[in-house]
């Protein structure tokens, strides 16, 4: 089972290079981002073939979680074979949910072998698919990752780099890849930089491992160590003379470097808490967001009777811990108290015994601690509200532990926005912000005493300020950083 009611995620990428165990590394490194793909995964590897004399690639993909995708330990072991690979576990944004549409892609053509993994969305896809149409290209898939390899293979440079600079430099919108050549592991972030993408090493033997990876998270269950974030604008390449001197060759996809646009919902609410985007800390990031929350809207206690504050896990955990603090200091006693316990063995799908199957999803998926929230008042802090439904079935499920008083802090500003840039927000319609003029009504629709959410003035304030980083804050303001071809739209193998 998915997420309930929030944004889903885009996807998650990751390359190892110069490893006899890359596809290993690379299937532990993409089970420590599922959070952001259930939907399905895939590994290619690159291998030479000492009778053919000559690189070659196998691949296992299939629908379902790492866990499942890869259950059988021979295809890591014997199947995936070589010392590079990459990864992706996806979340259709563009594309259906076929099996054609998981990634890795690979093809083979006159610069060699070549797989591509891509997490994001491009805003350009409808104009270069019929321009690619046109000109002869027959399409395996329905997402606009393919597109990148027909301009790729379509490109006349003969060096592979220039090739991607030329195929990059025709896209428009977010993008982070990591794509395996027959010598070369590369990352590419868009001039932009929606979406993260870091750099690990992991020290073997006498020599190093190379990893890139959507998030650090990944790094940590391998022992790799961090490096640095791939750049906006920048395209990274580790080869052989990396592993020799440690060097990384770097590249700009366009002259001039924009100031970024980093996914702003990627701290708030996507990325791992222990991971490290953007070069800095998601932790610490939500810490910040809950106590500007306290700062900005707090929760006033009674003289003899302190407030309980608690987090809908897992995401507003660090979140609730800043509140509570701030809440304190500024003479409102409140505790941090765990008030609801979330399974983590759902699965992605169930039968629903009779009952509304919204609030039976709730139930599933999250419990009450009773004792903490009976003859309470209580905060509740969340990352975000979109449609409203599982915020208000969620309130009626506390309710049921009867606890005086419910109040709700949002460590985001309201979504009114759809997202085309990787996320999958629904549309201006379902969003339960466009359909009521203040938090006052938003609150009574999902039936608490109180809410507020976080101002975008005190969330730019609250995450980090380095020299020609900004935000995008598209899904709060409908400022689109990157401009919306007009026929933009999802494609589906039902067109």
């Amino acid at each position: 089972m998915t997420e309930i009611d929030k944004p889903r995620s885009n996807c998650g990428i990751v390359g190892v290079f110069n490893h006899p165990k890359a596809a290993i590394l690379t299937y532990y490194a993409l089970h420590s981002l599922q959070h952001r793909g259930q939907e399905a995964t895939g590994i290619t590897s690159f291998y030479y073939d000492e009778k053919k004399k000559k690189k070659r690639y196998a691949y296992n993909k299939g629908e379902g979680l790492v866990l499942e995708v890869f259950s059988n330990p021979e295809i890591l072991t014997s199947v995936l074979k070589g010392d590079s690979a990459i990864g992706h576990n996806r979340y259709s944004t563009t594309g259906s949910s076929t099996r054609a549409n998981i990634q890795p892609f690979t093809i083979t053509y006159h610069g060699g072998i070549l797989s591509l993994s891509h997490n994001g969305n491009l805003t350009n896809t409808m104009t270069l698919r019929n321009y690619l149409d046109s000109e002869g290209a027959i399409f395996q898939t329905t997402t606009d990752t393919e597109i990148l390899l027909h301009l790729i293979a379509r490109s006349k440079h003969s060096n592979q780099i220039d090739q991607i600079i030329e195929a990059l430099r025709k896209t428009k919108g977010a993008y982070s890849l990591v794509i395996l050549t027959e010598d070369s592991l590369i990352a590419a972030r868009d001039p932009h930089g929606f979406r993260p993408l870091s750099i690990g090493r992991l020290k073997y033997d006498d020599t190093y491992a190379y990893i890139v990876a959507s998030e650090t998270c990944a790094f940590d269950i391998i022992g790799a160590e961090y490096i640095r974030s791939v750049n906006h604008n920048e395209i990274v390449v580790i080869n052989k003379n990396t592993i020799d001197t440690g060097q990384m060759e770097s590249y700009k996809i366009i002259e001039e470097t924009p100031e970024s646009r980093h996914c702003i919902f990627e701290y708030i609410y996507f990325s791992r808490p222990d991971s490290k985007i953007f070069n800095h800390n998601v932790d610490k990031v939500r810490r910040k967001l809950g106590k500007a929350l306290a700062e900005e809207s707090p929760v006033p206690s009674n003289e003899d009777e302190r407030l309980t504050a608690f987090a809908v896990p897992d995401s507003g955990n660090t979140a609730a811990l800043g509140f509570s603090k701030v809440n304190s200091e500024k003479g409102n006693p409140t505790d941090y108290d765990i008030g609801l316990i979330r399974s983590h063995y759902v699965g992605r799908t169930f039968i629903s015994p009779g009952q509304d199957n919204r609030e039976f999803k709730v139930k599933v998926k999250f419990n009450t601690v009773k004792g903490v929230l009976e003859n309470k008042r209580i905060v509740v802090i969340d990352d975000s509200i979109v449609r409203g439904t599982t915020s208000k079935s969620l309130i009626s499920l506390i309710k049921e532990a009867k606890p005086k008083e419910i109040n709700m802090r949002i460590t985001s500003p309201p979504i009114k926005y759809p997202c085309h840039y990787g996320m999958d927000f629904p549309s201006k319609e379902e969003l339960i912000a466009n359909h009521h003029n203040s938090e006052e009504e938003i609150g009574k629709a999902i039936g608490v005493d109180n809410l507020k959410y976080l101002s975008i003035e005190k969330l730019i304030e609250s995450v980090p300020k380095d020299k020609g980083v900004g935000y995008c804050t598209a899904c709060f303001t409908g400022n689109y950083p990157v401009e919306i071809e007009k026929n933009h739209t999802k494609l589906s193998t039902e067109e």
